[in-house]
């Protein structure tokens, strides 16, 4: 049986009828480009995954509680210095590196290319987003007298553009020695009835995995064992989009250290019990961050005694992990989400159609979701305006204007 024959064979086991029909009107060259994509997917994750969105996830049977926090800014001097030195030790000791998720696109900021190439308007210059994240790492290396490990998970979809940009730009100063990209896996999208979808150039149009899965990427592109070789113990990961990230952070480091935890995260509190955030919590006896849309109105609204939102930790995607945590995470399978999108195709007749509304379901992993493999998690509460201003959006909230100003008001005191 050749590679075309085995392609249809599986193709019809797994009732791929459209796909199986549009390859006899290829050319030879497309067929067999595509057969060898076909044979390589795993059908019965993939099955298994659409199966998934015909069911309603059951979020009521989570038995949520109140997580623990420690507030930055109401730590007394000797705890804050307590935690800062254990901190300090780890970096001067070059047992710290720092991770960057930025597999993405900035086409929600209306740019062109990846979202870490997008440039903001700040004082007293436009900086490009990984311009800032290069030029607080360098801040770091110069008040600990290291040069930390950066290692940047980029996507197949942006992964030779980001390395052209970062050779384009000298590494904005950075230790080129020092900087390693890795790209994140994919999975195919899939039709709302299950089929495949095919690309403009007659291949199997496929999407980012989500940022859980970046402990797989890690363990199967060798960054974890390379780390374990340098003698790197804490591993910072954090996304591109926010320019007021602080991706070394010695008194999370130091928190997590002293109450003997292997996963850390930094928060900020909520605005308001409707802020559209993921929050901390304990969900079935573990730590937790539950989706604003899951949490039940009622539960968002609940206060203690000082006033505070019971449920008002927000995740803002600034996490720290011991490398023994990242391997324990990178064996483990996480849960798929599942997503609308808009893809346009090719459809059977050969024409590439361009679509208005979500046709499609993309499958992804969330980081946070590694969280629930441990009993407990070290929370460091910061302050919006000296930890969270992200770039997500073309205009309104978390847009270009707000983190310009917030980036303005930091460094600008």
């Amino acid at each position: 049986m050749n590679i075309l024959e085995q392609a249809k064979a599986v193709l019809k086991e797994n009732n791929q009828d459209k796909l199986l029909n549009m390859m006899d009107k290829m050319s030879e060259d497309k067929r067999e480009r595509l057969a060898q994509q076909i044979i390589d997917l795993d059908f019965v994750k993939l099955n298994n995954l659409y199966e998934e969105t015909k069911e309603k996830p059951e979020i009521l049977e989570k038995k949520l509680e109140h997580i623990k926090y420690v507030d930055e800014y109401k730590l007394s001097e000797d705890r804050s210095k307590l935690y800062a030195g254990l901190g300090e030790e780890i970096i001067k000791n070059n047992q710290y590196a720092v991770v960057t998720m930025a597999g993405g696109q900035g086409t929600r900021l209306g740019h062109k290319g990846p979202k870490g190439t997008f440039k903001i308007d700040v004082k007293p210059e436009p900086k490009y987003l990984f311009q800032i994240l290069a030029e607080n790492l360098e801040r770091a290396n110069k008040k600990y007298g290291v040069i930390l490990p950066w290692y940047i998970m980029t996507s197949t979809e942006n992964n030779k553009e980001t390395v052209e940009f970062f050779k384009n730009n000298n590494y904005f100063g950075y230790d080129e020695s020092k900087v390693k990209f890795f790209i994140q896996g994919n999975l195919p999208l899939l039709f709302k009835d299950g089929q495949l979808v095919l690309d403009k150039d007659y291949s199997i149009k496929l999407a980012a995995d989500g940022n859980g899965c970046i402990y797989k990427a890690m363990a199967e592109t060798g960054i974890i064992s390379e780390m374990r070789e340098k003698g790197i113990k804490w591993i910072f990961i954090g996304s591109v989009d926010n320019v007021l990230l602080n991706m070394v952070d010695p008194i999370l480091i130091g928190l997590t250290i002293n109450q003997n935890n292997e996963i850390a995260s930094k928060s900020i509190a909520k605005k308001d019990p409707s802020e559209r955030v993921g929050v901390f919590c304990k969900a079935n006896g573990v730590p937790s961050v539950i989706e604003y849309s899951e949490l039940p109105k009622e539960m968002a609204e609940l206060r203690d005694e000082d006033g505070e939102l019971l449920y008002g930790e927000a995740h803002i995607m600034c996490n720290l992990f011991s490398i023994d945590a990242l391997e324990k995470i990178s064996k483990q399978n996480l849960p798929y989400h599942v997503a609308d999108k808009k893809t346009n195709y090719m459809n059977e007749n050969g024409e590439f159609v361009e679509v208005t509304e979500p046709n499609a379901y993309k499958f992804e992993a969330f980081i946070f979701d590694a969280f629930n493999y441990f009993d407990n998690i070290s929370i460091l509460r910061g302050k919006r305006e000296c930890d969270f201003a992200p770039v997500k959006n073309k205009i309104g909230n978390d847009s270009p204007e707000t983190a310009r100003e917030l980036y303005n008001n930091y460094w600008n005191k």
